[in-house]
């Protein structure tokens, strides 16, 4: 387990007028710092000593998104309403509804 391919982040906080760090995997472990590299280390070390506790303890720890293997697929319930407009917009452009929502999500 290598805690460094966790998902890290570092945003400002007007709030708090400090940086904050936060770990993706562990939504509730945050650091705050005056600077971004002191957020991130911060952030780092609790999310070590969180993950050498819950291995202590018998726990399971959280796998790193980055190192998720992905299907590709997964499943939308949308109104019928814009699964009609989909599969028209999709008819006109030429392409898949499968494509065309590919496209969409791609642009967000």
């Amino acid at each position: 387990m290598n805690i460094k391919h966790y998902t890290y982040r570092v945003t400002w906080s007007p709030e708090d007028n400090e940086h904050v760090g936060n770990c993706v995997e562990f939504p509730s472990i945050s650091w705050l710092a005056k600077t971004p590299e002191a957020a991130l280390r911060g952030v780092q070390k609790v999310v070590r000593e969180a993950v050498a506790d819950m291995l202590a303890n018998g726990e399971s720890v959280p796998e790193a998104l980055a190192e998720r293997q992905y299907s590709g697929e997964f499943k939308v319930r949308i109104p019928s309403q814009v699964h009609r407009r989909l599969v028209l917009a999709a008819a006109e452009q030429g392409v898949s509804l499968n494509r065309l929502a590919s496209a969409k999500l791609a642009s967000s």
